[in-house]
């Protein structure tokens, strides 16, 4: 933004970044070991290849950073040609419009040349000369047209490869691999995702065999009685359904949040447990599917639900993250038929992991739960819990656990694979390193009056970085009330951008309200968000909880949009002040990650400050004017 008013070429940079980028990862794929300290959990590759995340961490912000140079400094000559709201209000259509194809590509399971196509429509668009006058404009057209399609060319190539794989599929979430392979004469077919092996689809008897602990929630559970209804978490490719199913269960519900691998297993499982009529199969967030039913189970299964992903635009937010949580235990304790268990087996990796789901089940349920510890280096366990004491048949007694075992999950701080109350040494590093190469970046690609020219927008700084709390606040909250799958992320980016796009319209087109007044109104919105608890919203129905949370997540939103449009509209230098904003977003982005300690809620006290911050630096003449 802030060098576009004195570039001289087309960003070309940014193609050939990009073509550059996907070309050597094709060629030298790197597996990083993101966890080699035990304060935070990643369930990634076992063998990683290549250099040390502080090496191509950097490597990878800075290739970002260039891609998405280009098409910024692009928005930056409208935004210097335009009128500042017309400028902008274009921006959050095209914004709108990516969403809606990020959608349907997601929908259709579309490969990566299908993004690869559009891409390189829009480059080219937007790049090359189209309408021809004379020689010289011919000279300027090949060579535009070269700079944009050789490394498009290029990208296109590895991207067909990929996508003409016949053992490669693709989900909303992954690049999804199966291998068909047989042991001792059983068929097996393996399933890997984004380059981590994550299920493998095998008959329920040689399961069984291989490894009884599969079967131990159906010994330990309901005193020795087989489950009749049967509620399966993570259901996945079907081989936990089998082995529900061999074990006498007369209903299955299945739910996986993933329609690509549960297609897989339905087409390709040993078993065919999908296709058995005693099953019914559900793509959903287990949390969501819970907080939707009425019905009642002998057994809830959280089978190995580890997404290997983190929820978009939420910091440390996984996909499984709300169903570790001790309100997610209280509903599975409320789903329970009389006599009924609920019970979880997983590759835990850390003994501390295992005693924080024990003690959560202690906390939920009222008594102790059985604790089956299998040998090996993954530290996998079977953790079972009846309704009540007698609904359980232990092996032994779970010691219970230790003093240093981290305090139970909660919806408010869901980061169950944080061990430490602090924000891991791993993540400040990072988070660092951002800042401090975005200010340099900053520095440099804006040349030396850059931070001059932004000065006089301290307070468009701190709206962008209080937007960005409030943005991840929206994302995180309708995550836990309707589900953490890709359907509600892209809805609620939808929602956050028609907020946006409705308070420019309200700007251009009505007077509106003084600053004092928009303030207010922000501030009563940060606070009905605050009084008004996500438990309370889940007891809702689901209709009438949609309508609310749009209410308290979307009119801070709208408020604090209207006071940018305003402020925005008579600012002096549009890409300084605009990208003043966009440096305040970077910093608020990194201030996301104080929910580690704060929780998700208290991201609302951050922004509430940054936006007390902002009202006193609103310049007196602007609001003397209104």
């Amino acid at each position: 933004m802030l060098r576009s008013g004195r570039a001289k070429r087309l960003p070309y940079y940014s193609p050939i970044m990009l073509g550059l980028l996907v070309l050597v990862i094709a060629w030298k794929p790197v597996t990083v070991d993101r966890g080699s300290s035990s304060s935070v959990i990643y369930f990634t590759s076992l063998n990683t290849t290549g250099p040390p995340v502080w090496v191509i961490l950097p490597i990878v912000f800075v290739a970002a950073a260039v891609v998405l140079a280009g098409p910024a400094e692009l928005v930056g000559r409208c935004f210097a040609e335009l009128p500042r709201l017309t400028a902008y209000r274009f921006d959050l259509v095209g914004s709108l419009i990516g969403i809606i194809t990020f959608t349907a590509l997601s929908f259709l399971g579309a490969p990566p040349i299908w993004w690869g196509l559009i891409v390189t429509v829009v480059f080219a668009a937007l790049m090359i000369p189209w309408v021809q006058d004379g020689g010289r404009r011919a000279v300027a057209f090949g060579l535009s047209a070269a700079m944009v399609l050789a490394p498009m060319l290029v990208m296109l190539g590895v991207l067909f490869h990929e996508s003409t794989r016949p053992d490669n599929s693709w989900s909303p979430y992954y690049k999804v691999q199966t291998k068909k392979s047989s042991w001792e004469g059983v068929p097996l077919l393996t399933i890997t995702v984004n380059g981590v092996p994550h299920q493998q689809a095998i008959p329920a008897d040689a399961r069984l065999q291989w490894e009884p602990q599969y079967g131990l929630p159906y010994e330990r559970a309901t005193a020795g009685k087989q489950p009749k209804n049967v509620l399966i978490i993570g259901a996945g490719s079907g081989s936990d359904v089998a082995i529900a199913l061999k074990k006498g269960a007369e209903h299955v519900d299945a739910v996986e949040i993933d329609p690509e691998i549960r297609d897989l297993g339905k087409a390709l499982h040993p078993d065919r447990p999908y296709q058995d009529p005693r099953v019914s199969s559900h793509i959903d967030d287990g949390r969501a599917f819970l907080s939707r039913t009425d019905k009642k189970y002998d057994l809830i299964l959280l089978a190995l639900p580890d997404s290997l992903t983190l929820v978009n635009g939420a910091s440390s937010l996984r996909l499984e993250s709300y169903l570790f949580t001790k309100e997610a235990f209280e509903s599975a304790r409320d789903h329970l038929n009389p006599g009924g268990a609920f019970a979880m087996y997983n590759y835990y990796r850390e003994t501390w992991l295992i005693d924080r789901l024990a003690s959560t089940a202690d906390e939920a349920f009222g008594h102790k739960p059985c604790v089956d510890k299998i040998g090996d280096g993954l530290q996998q366990a079977v953790v079972t819990v009846g309704l009540t004491e007698q609904d359980q048949t232990c092996g032994a007694e779970w010691a219970g656990a230790s003093e240093t075992t981290p305090p139970p999950a909660t919806d408010n701080r869901p980061f169950l694979y944080l061990f430490t109350d602090r924000i891991p040494s791993l993540y400040l590093v990072t988070l660092g390193l951002i800042l401090v190469a975005g200010v340099i970046g900053v520095g440099i690609a804006g040349g030396g009056s850059s931070y001059r020219r932004m000065r006089p927008y301290a307070d468009l700084f701190l709206l962008g970085a209080g937007f960005m709390l409030l943005e991840t606040k929206s994302i995180t909250g309708f995550a836990l009330l309707f589900g953490t799958t890709w359907v509600v992320n892209a809805i609620v980016f939808a929602g956050v951008l028609v907020a946006v796009l409705a308070a420019v319209e309200v700007t251009r087109r009505f007077r509106t309200p003084p600053f004092k007044v928009m303030f207010a109104i922000l501030f009563g919105g940060l606070a009905l968000s605050w009084v008004f608890p996500d438990s309370w919203l889940l007891s809702m129905p689901v209709g009438l909880r949609a309508l609310v949370a749009v209410l308290i997540a979307f009119l801070p939103i709208f408020a604090a949009n209207v006071i940018f449009a305003k402020r925005f509209t008579d600012t002096a230098d549009p890409t300084a002040s605009f990208g003043a904003n966009l440096l305040g977003a970077m910093l608020g982005g990194c201030l996301e990650y104080a929910a580690l300690i704060l929780g998700f809620h208290g991201l609302l006290i951050i922004a509430a400050l940054l936006y007390i911050g902002a009202f006193v630096l609103t310049p007196k003449l602007q609001a003397a004017r209104e």
